[in-house]
């Protein structure tokens, strides 16, 4: 089992910056293809980012304004995001165990809030 935490989320402006944090733990952290979906009110849950043992993954709406990064020693994954649009205003979710062809994933946290403001 994997437990994860997320952080980071709040209110910002349109144009403005955040860095969610999920900390992880449980099983080995570094076997885990790592990831981030988001999910806005009225609509499926959706890939945004994943950092796995083959690369990096990007949804296109990501490229270019988000960062997804991780930190083995602190079991921790991150996303930075920039250029913040009303649009991307979402529950964020971290998940472990991440599948991104199936753009699905095994462990799932609860999910952090962000909202930009126009």
């Amino acid at each position: 089992q994997v437990q994860l935490v997320e952080s980071g989320g709040g209110l910002v402006q349109a144009g403005g910056s955040l860095r969610l944090s999920c900390a992880a733990s449980g099983r080995t952290f570094s076997n885990y293809a790592m990831g981030w979906f988001r999910q806005a009110p009225g609509k499926e849950r959706e890939f945004i980012a994943a950092i796995t043992s083959s690369g990096i993954y990007y949804a296109d709406s990501a490229k270019g304004r988000f960062t997804i990064s991780r930190d083995n020693v602190k079991n921790t994954v991150y996303l930075q995001m920039n250029s913040l649009e009303p649009e991307d205003t979402a529950v964020y979710y971290c998940a472990a165990d991440v599948n991104v062809v199936r753009k699905g994933a095994g462990y799932w946290g609860q999910g952090t809030q962000v909202t930009v403001s126009s």
